[in-house]
């Protein structure tokens, strides 16, 4: 991988924002560009350590313009793409989904059509310097639908979308798979499970229940609480994600995930409890201002992912243990939410 230049979409957001420093203190034969539109959910705060790094470039734009990224590719002479950029908040998606079709379906397509162009002579014949290039596609579990109390999500599972969210994602893996088998686009995709850590936005689960616990409000949970997922510590996705992009089969899909399920009112328990300890209150727990609210519309059950493949052919393994990495993602929020 020596002296490639890797474009990263959606840097700047929660998994992007934790995987380029990591990708750049261990791949230090590596060079990356950040693309990122800087929507509410991106920060560029989050990559304050690394600003000034001469191998990091920070360019902010809509991954939905095609002549920025077509310039993007000859400009910086873009090696490989790592693809996070996405609208990913399922409760938007809801109230607005235009904009999970535009920059998940049609801005996936127009880095596809720059990559292709790019890297390729023609249909199938890769230009020279390009001939080993990837397109590393970041996707999610909730493609594969719902699963019941029983049974895992794995690479061969039937996609069975049920919000605008997992839909516009469905779409955008089917596209990068088009790439593969009509042009031998060299792809990998990864589909990871719920993830949790630092520097994840305000609007997710994890983030609401500390933010709103420490500001004395109700702490809303949707349903009855019982709706489980598997929650993957984000530095764990990180290596999982380079896994797959350094080792991965072309045209392979992995999903990742943590081995840790949890259904939403065990989380709340849990992060209250830890609050408990570290910030008590003055009076009483934490847990006092758990609140069951309105169930969200097409609301799926659970979340389980399978990731014996990545584990078996990759040798990947998540190191976090949950407590340890609910713990760490507490204390961040905490010191967060203090200075503010």
């Amino acid at each position: 991988m020596s002296n490639r230049t890797i474009l990263i979409t959606g840097g700047a957001g929660f998994i992007g924002s934790n995987f380029i420093p990591f990708f750049l203190e261990n791949h230090q034969e590596v060079s990356v560009v950040n693309l990122d539109k800087l929507t509410y959910a991106g920060n560029l705060q989050h990559l304050e350590d690394i600003k000034d790094n001469k191998r990091y470039k920070f360019v902010q734009g809509d991954i939905c313009n095609a002549g920025l990224v077509q310039s993007i590719f000859a400009e910086y002479q873009i090696s490989d793409v790592i693809h996070f950029a996405a609208e990913s908040h399922v409760d938007n998606s809801i109230e607005g989904p235009e904009a999970f079709i535009k920059t998940n379906i049609n801005g996936t397509f127009t880095l596809l059509e720059a990559a292709r162009k790019h890297w390729f002579n023609s249909a199938n014949n890769p230009k020279k310097q390009f001939e080993s290039s990837r397109f590393h596609h970041i996707s999610t579990d909730e493609v594969y639908g719902s699963l019941g109390e029983s049974g895992f999500f794995d690479e061969d599972t039937a996609y069975a979308p049920n919000s605008p969210y997992s839909a516009s994602k469905a779409a955008s893996d089917f596209l990068v798979r088009s790439c593969f088998h009509t042009y031998g686009l060299n792809v990998v995709t990864s589909n990871c499970s719920n993830n949790y850590g630092p520097k994840q936005h305000d609007e997710k689960l994890i983030p609401t229940i500390i933010r709103k616990a420490l500001a004395g409000e109700d702490i809303p949970i949707y349903g009855d609480g019982k709706n489980v997922r598997d929650w993957l510590y984000v530095l764990d996705h990180c290596t999982g994600i380079d896994a797959a992009f350094s080792k991965g089969e072309v045209g392979e899909t992995y999903v990742i995930g943590g081995d840790n399920e949890h259904n939403n009112i065990s989380i709340a328990k849990a992060i209250c409890a830890i609050l408990d300890q570290v910030h008590p209150k003055e009076n009483g727990s934490y847990g006092e201002q758990i609140t069951f609210v309105k169930d969200r519309l097409g609301h799926d059950f659970r979340y389980a992912i399978d990731a014996r493949k990545i584990k078996t052919e990759l040798g990947w393994e998540p190191q976090f243990n949950f407590d340890a990495g609910l713990k760490k993602t507490v204390s961040w929020y905490l010191s967060k939410y203090q200075k503010s």
